[in-house]
């Protein structure tokens, strides 16, 4: 398939690409927001519960909102990028290695991955970071990831299952290739678009998660300016100055509504196959 009729394809699917816009506008802004902030991260810039100097006045410490909003969205964004991508990593290594070798080694896989699915996410989570003084940022990547690898696998296994019995993988087989070969040659490619409508899902659900944990008081830098900690940090001044509360809030829904929006699109797209 040419790149103009790819791209001919996506521009049809308005979820996608109203999705990828809004993702891309909170990236961007997310990455370069420390350098447009109109104030440090930390700086008292007016009396609080005002909005005195300020685009959404000042927090209940006297930080400036609309600069904490901006600085604030690097780490999240980063963090829920490399969990996804961890998460994703795992669970497809797990569900074609499962749904390629069949058999017993399919069934012991899958009923581990069940007892990896029975336990809730963030309370996995919760247990291990209280057990750490300070968590750093690669536990938070290693801990969401890798509760999002069950589900990745699930997915992965039931699609690989509708290729690995298809003629042009027994074909590959046929000539000697090894088994990594034809995974990584046959079978992988052809589950493209399923796998990436997940990753739109999973990643919606690294940023919630991440969001949370910073939220419960769990960030890798509690001094540094956070969506999930501004919430946790004004949610006691909410009636008298609500925009430190609101704006983490709204820019994560925004965020949140992109992915989601994104995953639909490439799910569609799939699809229909046009």
């Amino acid at each position: 398939m040419s790149i103009a009729t790819t791209t001919r394809r996506v521009g049809r699917q308005r979820r996608l690409v109203t999705g990828l816009v809004i993702t891309l506008v909170v990236a961007v802004v997310a990455i370069v927001g420390p350098w447009l902030a109109p104030y440090g991260e930390n700086e008292i810039v007016g009396k609080p519960f005002t909005m005195e100097g300020s685009f959404l006045g000042t927090d209940y410490l006297g930080q400036d909102v609309w600069s904490r909003v901006l600085a604030g969205g690097g780490s999240i964004l980063l963090t829920s990028v490399f969990a996804t991508l961890l998460g994703m990593v795992a669970g497809i290594v797990v569900g074609v290695v499962a749904a390629y070798a069949g058999g017993w080694l399919d069934e012991t896989i899958m009923r581990l991955n069940d007892v990896a699915l029975a336990f809730p996410q963030i309370l996995l989570a919760l247990l291990v970071l209280t057990a750490v003084d300070q968590p750093a940022a690669w536990m938070i990547v290693l801990l969401v990831g890798f509760s999002h690898a069950p589900r990745v696998a699930r997915v992965a296994r039931g699609v690989a299952l509708g290729i690995v019995s298809r003629d042009f993988v027994r074909s590959a087989e046929a000539l000697g290739e090894s088994r990594l070969r034809v995974i990584l040659a046959e079978v992988l490619p052809n589950m493209n678009a399923p796998l990436l409508a997940e990753a739109g899902l999973r990643l919606t659900y690294s940023i919630g998660m991440v969001a949370g944990i910073g939220f419960l008081g769990f960030a890798a830098n509690p001094g540094a300016a956070d969506w999930g900690q501004m919430i946790n940090e004004n949610r006691l001044a909410l009636l008298v100055q609500p925009w430190g509360v609101l704006a983490p809030v709204i820019v994560i829904g925004i965020f949140t509504v992109g992915t989601n929006l994104m995953a639909d699109g490439i799910a569609q797209l799939a699809g229909r196959g046009d």
